[in-house]
């Protein structure tokens, strides 16, 4: 196989070579909006030679296009676009000079014609911008009034299951960043954080499978970078409102920027209602032999309600520097209240015991975050920022759980609290300096970058539990199910990264990361100490290099995951009686190593098409692990228990087929092998999915979309996941001179509930789970749009992106 693909680049480098000793001309250039300096995507860039046609291509979304493979000789370059004034440059190729790098042209809008013309084009829902692919999900009409969930689902390498539970080509140990920084809600519960989030505020998703030197360590899988929509010049805002079955949202966004100062404002409030029912049947084991047989069913319908809030105000005092300061605080309140019906029976089917609970589940949680840095450019290229950032997020946990006999007599009471809390320091400082290569052409590049980072946490939990038997005992506290735990972490770490740039397309990124990190942590009630140190050079490389409109790109990457504070915090959840979880604060941090053999070709058609060889290997990984005990009880709890192998191909497709019709999908198969020596438990599985999404534009203002996705299931050490699959469909119409819009998006018509099974097993039992999902949903979202509409293109604001939650 791998003499194959050798011998595919080889062909295609000749092919190339060949192809440009015969035409060794080139022109290359950036179109943009001449008053905005916007791009301006999708442009006509066409090579005549009087009134014939020579050659032509299609800027990419960034604006730039490339003719190549060019007789040499005297042409006229012709840039055309739907509300621009066409413009002529005459262009000369010569023996001397066969490539042109004409930097950036711009385009004068012609206000007849925008006047006269309706633009039915639209900007590709994907982009791959070499380093990452990129989800432009603004431009997706099915999304309004949905939550970030029902975005990331549609966003190529990314699973996500009923639950909520993002995978990134298998594994599910992503660091979710928003705006380049790490966010208190999305580390705490990622599933809940989705849920939770509007997908009216985001703009666009970054996947960055392969991150460099400049990024945290953190993250076993890669980086997602949730873009939220930005404040534009002058004073503008919106409103909205969405009303569904499912989903129920209320927000605004106020931005106000003049001179020197910005100012936005955004806040939202929501309802999200998760409806389940599930059956699990579990067998205990002894030697072969079945000693007792669990069934167990519950049922939820359960409405969380929250909000957020952010604040954010930059200040230019020169025009090479930005002080900015910000502040969100995120909040609700996550009920999961549900009615259990238990039997346990002997292995000859007599019942044991039987009884029913009924659990009142509170998760009041909360993240306040604030942001203050300092940001110099000196020139293109160079650049020092000085960062900071305090976070605190307190989660907390209670319950009720009262248990009954068949005969509806209350027979135990308990109460349980754990108050949680994360408070987190960080400071940073980056530097980029460019390097003027002597005997180099100016097409030619050098970049170094470095930078420092130290991050303190501050974790403890304070869980106590309180219980009764009979209806009338006062409850008395349990001291084997309380205690006080305090985690202290920190981090210090240092990288440095080259990036080379060629005229002949060769880009070049490699880098060193060196990370150390201090842990120190206490059950204060016993005074049992824990204490652990490491220290982890990372090390990362890209090599990409473009022929014609393709690239192929190679990279290896090191990567570290932490556990997060819900690994490690040692509280017992009991609130399901046979079902048990807990964390484990004795948890080593995971080493994965990954290889990634990518290709990309963007056709003169405006059609992308991204494809990756991928592998990955994981030691010392993290696994939740079920132990039975001998009175049927389940355990659950992470442990450093296996090695876990991922190797596969990942292919998406995306592009405007025609003026009105944008088609996006694409497919994943990947093998997964899992190993514990320590437990004698192997796993393999060949997992896969695909996923299509469809928007056609119609006239008068209105889109249809339709979007579907399948997966065949997933694999853990002692697990199985039966399949899945999520459809939508969705209308939108503009009005109000598209000030206006009303947005009607309907997902799963078809059915009104989904069943997904898993199997579990180990050397002592065998376990069926059954899971009924209701996620038929409808809703209306009306977005009111208002004020002063011209793009901002001043300084980017750069915050902490603490991509390395450990304490989270």
């Amino acid at each position: 196989m791998k003499h194959f693909f050798t011998l595919l680049l080889l062909m295609a480098v000749v092919s190339s070579a060949s192809a440009q000793s015969e035409k060794p001309g080139k022109i290359s250039g950036t179109l943009t909006d001449s008053l905005t300096t916007e791009p301006v995507a999708y442009a006509n860039a066409v090579l005549k030679d009087g009134d014939k046609l020579v050659a032509g291509t299609a800027a990419d979304g960034s604006g730039a296009f490339l003719l190549s493979n060019l007789p040499l000789g005297n042409y006229t370059l012709e840039l055309t676009f739907i509300g621009y004034k066409a413009r002529k440059i005459p262009v000369s190729l010569t023996t001397a000079k066969p490539e042109l790098a004409l930097g950036t042209l711009h385009l004068s809008t012609d206000s007849k014609m925008l006047a006269a013309v309706e633009v039915t084009a639209m900007k590709a829902l994907v982009e791959d911008k070499g380093d990452k692919l990129v989800y432009n999900a603004e431009n997706d009409a099915s999304n309004a009034g949905g939550t970030a969930a029902d975005v990331l689902r549609k966003v190529p390498t990314l699973t996500v299951d009923l639950d909520g539970n993002v995978q990134m080509r298998g594994n599910g140990n992503i660091k979710v960043l928003v705006n380049g920084k790490p966010s208190g809600m999305m580390a705490r519960n990622l599933a809940d954080a989705l849920r939770q989030m509007p997908a009216d505020v985001i703009k666009s998703v970054e996947v960055i499978t392969s991150p460099g030197a400049r990024y945290d360590a953190e993250g076993s899988a890669g980086v997602i970078n949730i873009i939220t929509k930005k404040g534009l010049k002058g004073f503008n805002g919106s409103v909205n409102a969405t009303a569904g079955n499912l989903n129920r949202a209320l927000g605004t966004k106020l931005s106000y920027r003049k001179d020197k100062l910005g100012i936005s404002l955004a806040a939202n409030g929501y309802q999200y209602r998760n409806k389940w029912r599930n059956e699990i049947s579990r067998i205990a084991l002894e030697d072969g032999q079945i000693t007792s047989i669990l069934t167990q069913q519950g049922a939820g319908n359960n409405l969380s309600t929250g909000g957020y809030g952010e604040l954010s105000i930059d200040y230019d005092p020169d025009s090479t520097s930005r002080i900015n300061l910000s502040g969100n605080v995120w909040g609700g309140d996550y009920p999961n209240d549900v009615t259990t019906h238990i039997q346990l029976r002997d292995a000859s089917g007599a019942p044991l015991t039987t009884y029913r609970t009924e659990r009142r589940y509170k998760n009041p949680y909360g993240n306040g975050q604030l942001d203050l840095g300092y940001t110099k450019t000196f020139k293109p290229d160079q650049e020092f920022a000085l960062l900071t950032q305090y976070s605190r997020m307190p989660d907390n946990y209670f319950y009720d759980l009262d248990t009954y006999t068949e005969g509806n007599e209350l027979t135990m009471r308990q109460h349980s609290t754990n108050y949680s809390r994360n408070q987190e320091y960080t400071l940073q400082t980056d530097y980029t300096h460019p390097f003027k290569l002597y005997g180099a052409r100016d097409t030619t590049s050098l970049k170094i970058e470095v930078g420092a980072k130290a991050i303190r946490r501050d974790i403890g939990s304070e869980f106590r539990v309180k219980q009764a038997e009979g209806s009338t005992d006062p409850l008395a506290p349990d001291p084997d199910q309380s205690d006080d735990f305090d985690y202290f972490q920190r981090v210090y770490s240092g990288y440095t990264s080259l990036h080379l740039s060629t005229k002949n397309k060769w880009n070049i990124t490699a880098g060193l990361r060196l990370e150390h990190t201090d842990i120190e942590g206490e059950f204060l009630s016993t005074a049992t100490p824990l204490k652990n140190d490491y220290t982890n050079l990372i090390p990362s490389l890209t090599i990409a290099k473009g022929i014609g409109s393709q690239t192929i790109k190679m990279s290896y990457t090191q990567r570290i995951q932490r556990p997060m504070i819900w690994y490690l915090n040692p509280w017992v959840d009991a609130s399901d009686t046979m079902n048990l979880r807990t964390g484990n604060p004795y948890l080593k941090p995971e080493l994965s190593h990954g290889l990634e053999l990518a290709h990309s070709i963007n056709t003169e058609k405006g059609i992308s098409l991204n494809s990756a060889l991928f592998w990955r290997y994981t030691d010392n990984a993290i696994e939740y692990i079920s132990f039975l005990e001998d009175d049927g009880v389940s355990l659950t709890l992470p442990k450093n228990i296996a090695s876990r192998m991922t190797y596969g191909l990942n292919m998406n497709v995306s592009g405007q087929l025609t003026k009105i019709w944008q088609l996006n999908g694409g497919a994943e198969a990947r093998m997964v092998n899992m190993e514990s020596k320590a437990l004698g438990l192997e796993r393999n599985a060949l997992n896969w999915y695909f996923y299509v999404n469809s928007t056609v534009k119609l006239p008068k203002d209105f889109s249809v979309q339709v979007n579907g996705n399948y997966n065949n299931g997933w694999i853990g050490l002692q697990q199985r996941n039966s399949a899945w699959y999520w459809h939508g469909i969705s209308a939108k119409k503009e009005f109000m001179d598209k000030k206006a819009s009303l947005t009607l998006g309907i997902n799963n018509p078809f059915t009104s509930r989904f069943k997904q099974v898993a199997t579990r097993a180990d050397n002592n039992f065998t376990a069926d789970i059954v899971d009924y999902r209701y996620n038929r949903s409808a809703r209306l979202t009306f977005e009111w749009r208002f004020g002063q509409m011209i793009a901002d293109n001043g300084k980017r604001t750069k915050k902490i992106s603490n991509d390395n939650k450990a304490g989270r």
